[in-house]
């Protein structure tokens, strides 16, 4: 054991005795206050440096734990679809009728159809945390609609890297051939140069999401208030 160490060993150990008496507030003020010193004094030290990330990692894990919990009281109910609607809630749901809302299990183009329908699927992907599957599709439709040439070339460029390159910020759930065929399609960017990518995640969400979305609570519970505001 070398010198820094033996002597922060005694110093903690100083510490305790010193507190041992006090109530538990004070001995938790008294010791929070020495870590916080100890820690910059030994900043250089290898002690010291542990010290920190050990404390960094208890902050970020702290954090994440708090985030997780959030997450997993998010609730599969009408009022996440609410919350997330392009009209103010009470509006909105009036607005839609039992009808509409049930043609969404037509098809999923049909949901696809619907500002309504887009918005509650996209708070249902959210607890699944996949919603970044819509978002690249929306974003490819959008793309379409480009008619400045300059600006085809920047959004395209901008939608590669934020949802189709490796390790992309929202990167979607494609093969290997397809985001090679698109990096190749970036090029000379085109208004078709995210079909292919675009068509592989409407089939895997309309495989995938889409069948779980029409059983989720969210949407029956939608349906159960779209019908009782007619009766």
């Amino acid at each position: 054991m070398d010198v820094v160490t033996y002597g922060t060993t005694r110093s903690l150990q100083r510490c305790v005795h010193t507190v041992a008496n006090s109530s538990c507030s004070s001995l938790l003020r008294k010791f929070c206050v020495y870590e916080n010193s100890l820690t910059c004094s030994l900043s250089d030290h290898p002690v010291g440096k542990d010290l920190q990330a050990m404390r960094t990692g208890q902050r970020q894990n702290k954090g994440m734990r708090t985030r997780l919990g959030c997450l997993s009281h998010k609730s599969d109910s009408c009022s996440d679809f609410t919350a997330i609607l392009p009209d103010k809630p009470n509006r909105a749901l009036k607005r839609l009728s039992t009808e509409e809302a049930t043609r969404w299990a037509d098809s999923f183009d049909v949901l696809l159809s619907h500002k309504y329908g887009v918005a509650a699927f996209r708070a249902f992907l959210k607890t699944e945390f996949s919603e970044e599957n819509l978002e690249f599709w929306l974003a490819c439709e959008e793309f379409k609609k480009t008619r400045s040439t300059a600006k085809l070339v920047s959004k395209a460029h901008r939608i590669f890297e934020e949802f189709v390159d490796v390790q992309a910020p929202r990167e979607v759930n494609i093969d290997f051939q397809t985001r090679e065929a698109t990096r190749k399609n970036m090029q000379e960017p085109s208004l078709t140069c995210f079909d292919q990518a675009q068509g592989k995640v409407h089939s895997l969400m309309e495989k995938d999401s889409y069948p779980r979305f029409l059983r989720s609570k969210m949407y029956l519970d939608l349906l159960s208030q779209s019908q009782r505001r007619l009766s």
